[in-house]
């Protein structure tokens, strides 16, 4: 066996999921840097390329570069497919062509694609890998065709319609934040149209695939009894009603602490597709209908908590998650009405996923203000511009109030830093840090210790 081999066989299956998007950057950053892919005369520096090709493959959308100015068309196609790969995940695309192949997917490559989907059993794995492949490509297929036939009134030539409407579907439902417009879809503040296709490719992109996957049943009538009637399972119904929740609240709050200021002399349809859009895009899509720091400083903070919390497990978002909101929520109100479980939906929720809901809120926070305290101390920007920049990193939403190209060469490697813990999961982060799993052999005498 190679010196390769060994290596990798040493590896637990949590490093090797790191180190697959680690290569995937890598490779990322070597293709992006070729002048082939750039338009005439224009160079990139090595930590602009790494910024690019990090926030490509954790499909944040944040950029210290213009798409549209520094790729040619060949370099934006070259981009959305890299936007691809970080959106459905290296191991569903890895695990698709795998199978192409006619080679099998083995319990190695089962435990690496049990990891990246966040899933809890063995079961069903290669056929959820194929599912999420082809509702995504139907869904990107979709929004190809209605978006390429739309833009024809907007473009001069069909090719750059094509374009347009194919690296915008790519980029909404990978929820990337990417755009070759030049600035996102600022264009677009008044069509409705594209703005309605944006957002339930954005929505279908952050739902979760679990959900997609679980509607899809539905619709096809694979029922789960004999009664002929459909069960969602429990993820399914927590995820969708917090989802939607989140959505909604969003909406009527940017649209309250906007009414006397951004959206004061606006029509009446104005307010709502700008508070609406901006609160479906905070949920991991980084696309954008006006210039966020119009806003004011409370409705900022509200987008930068919406950001935090980011789109659903099993997604192409990021963030601590909205099941991870959900049940920390439903701890507190639990907690408060003196119960000692969390009971929703005719179920019970595991003890051990009410620890690890804390852990990951609790571990996220340290993490981003830490890099929020240090950028403030190295960066001459306003700390409100620098909490927005964090929590859009962490989300790998991609919004920014306009500093990301600003910042210095070491702030842009605590965005990349931010951006791939992002993508790769608070859990994957700390199983990177901690040792091999023990048990514990004894235990001492428990003893009470005075909390709050």
């Amino acid at each position: 066996m190679s010196a390769f081999k060994l290596f990798i066989n040493r590896l637990s299956t949590i490093h090797l999921i790191v180190l697959f998007y680690l290569f995937a950057v890598l490779f990322s950053t070597i293709l992006i840097s070729i002048p082939y892919f750039h338009q005439t005369g224009v160079g990139l520096s090595f930590i602009d390329t790494l910024f690019t090709a990090v926030s490509a493959i954790s499909v944040t959308g944040l950029t210290v570069v213009s798409t549209a100015e520094t790729f040619n068309a060949v370099g934006k196609v070259v981009l959305a497919i890299i936007l691809q790969f970080g959106g459905i995940g290296i191991m569903t695309l890895g695990t698709f062509i795998w199978i192409i192949l006619g080679k099998k997917v083995g319990l190695r490559g089962r435990q690496l694609i049990k990891i990246d989907q966040n899933r809890t059993t063995f079961s069903g794995l290669v056929k959820l890998m194929i599912s999420i492949f082809k509702i995504i490509l139907i869904i990107e297929l979709f929004g190809t065709i209605v978006l390429s036939t739309y833009f024809l009134s907007y473009f001069d030539t069909w090719q750059e319609a094509l374009l347009q409407g194919f690296f915008g579907a790519v980029s909404a439902t990978t929820n990337a934040g990417f755009d070759i417009t030049g600035s996102s879809l600022i264009p677009f503040a008044h069509d409705y149209f594209v703005q309605f296709i944006n957002m339930i490719l954005l929505i279908l992109g952050a739902i979760g695939f679990p959900v997609l996957i679980e509607v899809q049943d539905l619709l096809s009538g694979n029922y789960r009894d004999i009664n002929n009637k459909y069960h969602f399972s429990l993820f399914t119904k927590i995820t969708s009603f917090t989802f939607f929740s989140l959505l909604l609240a969003g909406w009527l709050v940017i649209y309250v602490l906007e009414r006397n200021a951004f959206l004061a002399d606006k029509l009446w349809h104005e307010k709502i597709f700008y508070s609406l859009f901006q609160s479906v895009t905070t949920r991991n899509g980084g696309l954008a209908t006006m210039d966020v720091g119009d806003f004011t400083i409370p409705t900022l903070l509200v987008i930068c908590i919406l950001m935090f919390i980011g789109a659903s497990p099993s997604s192409v978002g990021g963030g601590i998650r909205t099941t991870t909101f959900a049940i920390m929520l439903l701890a507190i109100l639990n907690h408060a009405k003196g119960k000692s479980s969390i009971k929703v939906y005719g179920r019970e929720i595991d003890p051990d996923d009410i620890n690890r809901s804390f852990i990951v809120i609790t571990t996220a926070i340290m993490l981003c203000a830490t890099a929020i305290i240090f950028l403030a101390s190295i960066e001459p920007f306003p700390i409100i511009e620098i909490i927005f920049e964090v929590c859009s990193a962490f989300g790998t939403t991609g919004l920014s109030m306009g500093i990301t190209s600003e910042l210095s060469t070491i702030g842009k490697c605590v965005i990349i830093f931010m951006m791939f813990v992002g993508r790769i999961g608070i859990f994957s982060f700390l199983f990177l840090m901690r040792g091999k799993e023990t048990r514990d052999l004894y235990h001492y005498p428990k003893e009470k210790v005075i909390i709050g």
